[in-house]
């Protein structure tokens, strides 16, 4: 900086003003400490700024798991706001394994970040309360109670009703959820559809096939379903990818959908929006999500506040996968 001051004919705290981007410099001397800048090949230290303001200004975010966009599209709303209000990303991903979590955790916290967002973590609960101790830390998509954490999630049994409401409004009542294992948000859309079918007094017809959030499992419960030979009116898979799994399975047996089977999904990812899928699902705001996150973790980096907790409310969005079970 001391080497710009002086090519420009400025102070070194001009130059410090125009490179943290203060709207207090007037246009002509911001040009020349540009110009400085680009003639001399100066780049601003982020290290340094870091030992300065005891700030990184960089945020790490695990994902569960790089392969679902589910996860993509809330990294997407957290990187839109960082952009927007000059922080940066460092990305860490799971693998759908706790092991990874805590290993990719364990890089960030040497980066010293300044905070973290943990995207539908797996690892235990001591895990997560010993990151809480060392940086700020902000969970989605899975409730954890600490008062040195905060949660943004989705109302899962709100969600989940909507899906049973869709179908037993559209007739149907042999309802077939493929469930999402321990991944988050798999338990708790699990019971909340078996309270469902219960309060609709079709308890007895309830059927949980194990899965996991993966297309994989999705094709797994097709063909559980097809070796069973008795078909269901309408399948809640606990995910789009599941979905397209149940989807791709079906049709390759050559099962109508919706005519024959009817599949409701949970997400709203991009591919519930192509035309050849056209998937009834469950939205869950994931741009909304991952920026509602990153305020949080902002505001309880700036602030010593109790922990906040963020209840967000899904919608039904039906498209071409759900119909009335066809009679006779």
């Amino acid at each position: 900086m001391e080497d710009v001051a002086r090519e420009a004919g400025v102070s070194r705290a001009l130059v410090s003003l125009v490179m943290r981007g203060r709207s207090n410099v007037s246009e002509e001397r911001r040009r020349r400490v540009q110009d400085a800048a680009a003639r001399l090949g100066y780049r601003p230290n982020a290290m340094a700024r870091s030992l300065a303001s005891q700030r990184t200004r960089t945020v790490g975010v695990i994902l569960d798991d790089l392969a679902n966009p589910f996860f993509a599209e809330i990294a997407g709303g957290i990187e839109q706001f960082a952009a927007e209000v000059g922080y940066q990303l460092l990305l860490g991903a799971g693998g759908r394994q706790a092991r990874r979590e805590r290993s990719a955790l364990a890089t960030l916290l040497e980066y010293r970040v300044d905070g973290i967002i943990l995207v539908s973590p797996r690892m235990p609960i001591s895990d997560i309360a010993a990151a809480a101790s060392e940086a700020p830390l902000v969970i989605v998509g899975r409730s954890v109670r600490r008062p040195d954490a905060d949660c943004v999630l989705i109302n899962e049994t709100h969600g989940t009703e909507l899906v049973l409401h869709h179908l037993v409004e559209l007739g149907h009542t042999e309802i077939v959820h493929v469930d999402g294992g321990s991944g988050a948000g798999g338990p708790q859309r699990r019971a909340a559809y078996l309270r469902g079918m219960r309060a609709r007094r079709l308890g007895a017809r309830s059927r949980v096939i194990p899965g996991d959030f993966t297309e994989e499992a999705g094709l797994d419960a097709a063909q559980q379903l097809l070796r069973d030979g008795e078909l269901p009116t309408a399948v809640f898979a606990a995910n789009d990818l599941v979905a397209a799994g149940l989807l791709s399975g079906l049709d390759r047996a050559g099962v109508e959908v919706p005519g024959e089977v009817s599949i409701v999904g949970y997400d709203n990812i991009g591919i519930a929006h192509l035309g050849h899928v056209s998937l009834t699902t469950v939205d869950q705001p994931r741009a909304e999500m991952g920026a509602l996150a990153l305020e949080l973790l902002l505001d309880r980096i700036d602030n010593h506040r109790p922990s906040a907790f963020r209840l967000i409310e899904p919608t039904l969005v039906v498209r071409s996968t759900s119909a009335p079970p066809r009679t006779g």
